[in-house]
């Protein structure tokens, strides 16, 4: 499991196994099943989680119809949180919850600003992913705002073809922002 952490690490700096372990003791493991929550709206934020195995969906819920509006699936070597929330340390104003079984590592953002302040390397490494994380959420938007569902579609099977292996199409549909049914003909 750690392993995983490690190499995503090492494909931004590399680390020494001291710093490693160092900096793994700040990080706690968390088992969820499938359906379960790892962050539910209005609970306070405290951890960023690192997915080791599984996927998960972050959404928000619609108050108004009951509508979900998913944000964000993460898997393998992805991090997901209520990211507002967790840097502001208040309550979430999204879900989050298993679509399979997961393993997490989780890091408090007290841990995390410890070792950034300590480890250089490390905080270079979060401000890296954090970069990335921008850059998505930017792409994103615009493709929301410019492209047609079929573009956005396509867009998506050409970035990510095995999700739709692990996703049930309703949730792809959510993401998308279409009708399962548009979605059905989009895939034809």
């Amino acid at each position: 499991m750690s392993n995983k952490l490690r190499k995503h690490i090492e494909e931004i700096t590399p680390i020494t196994d001291k710093e490693f372990d160092y900096l793994l003791s700040h990080f706690s493991v968390k088992k969820l099943k499938k359906h379960q929550f790892l962050v539910q709206q209005g609970d306070l934020v405290r951890n960023d989680h690192f997915v080791v195995s599984g996927l998960l969906k972050a959404y928000h819920t619609n108050p108004d119809d009951g509508k979900e509006h998913i944000l964000q699936f993460a898997w393998e070597n992805w991090w997901i949180t209520d990211f507002q929330a967790y840097f502001n340390q208040t309550n979430s104003t999204l879900n989050i919850d298993c679509i399979e079984d997961v393993e997490v590592l989780s890091i408090s953002l007290e841990n995390r600003e410890k070792i950034c302040a300590e480890l250089h390397k490390i905080e270079h490494f979060f401000r890296k992913k954090s970069n990335f994380g921008y850059i998505a959420l930017q792409q994103r938007i615009l493709s929301l705002l410019t492209h047609s569902a079929k573009e956005r579609y396509e867009q998506m099977l050409s970035n990510y073809p095995s999700l739709f292996q692990r996703v049930p199409k309703s949730l792809i549909a959510s993401y998308l922002g279409v009708s399962r049914e548009t979605l059905s003909r989009l895939s034809k």
